[in-house]
């Protein structure tokens, strides 16, 4: 199994960014799968995450700035970053979880460094 995120960098506050998180090894259409990020000294914390029938679901500081989608025939889920601020300087993660399979795999990071 491989998630592997791509599209992260240095942007200007104020900018966009989109990341990428492409699968393999898994069946795609069967996994929620969800962003999450971590910032140095704090906790890993859920960004946003869709379910298998595209049910979204955001944490308070995304909402509005920030767009999860899936595209389940390229295996690929995507994380759309509009207005970015400061605070949003984390190692951005992909998740792919199955409570049903009991399943939960990682991706290991793509940077997200937003200057002031």
């Amino acid at each position: 199994v491989q998630l592997v995120e791509s599209g992260g960098g240095l942007v200007q506050a104020g900018g966009s960014l989109r990341l990428s998180c492409a699968a393999s090894g898994i069946l795609f259409g069967l996994y929620t799968m969800g962003w999450y990020r971590q910032a140095p000294g704090k906790q890993r914390e859920l960004v946003a995450r869709i379910d298998n029938i595209e049910r979204v679901d955001y944490a308070h500081s995304a909402k509005g700035r920030f767009t999860i989608s899936r595209d389940d025939a390229k295996n690929t889920m995507y994380l759309q970053m509009n207005s970015v601020n400061p605070e949003d300087t984390a190692l951005y993660f992909c998740d792919a979880n199955s409570l049903r399979m009991n399943r939960d795999f990682w991706g290991q990071g793509t940077q997200v460094t937003v200057s002031s």
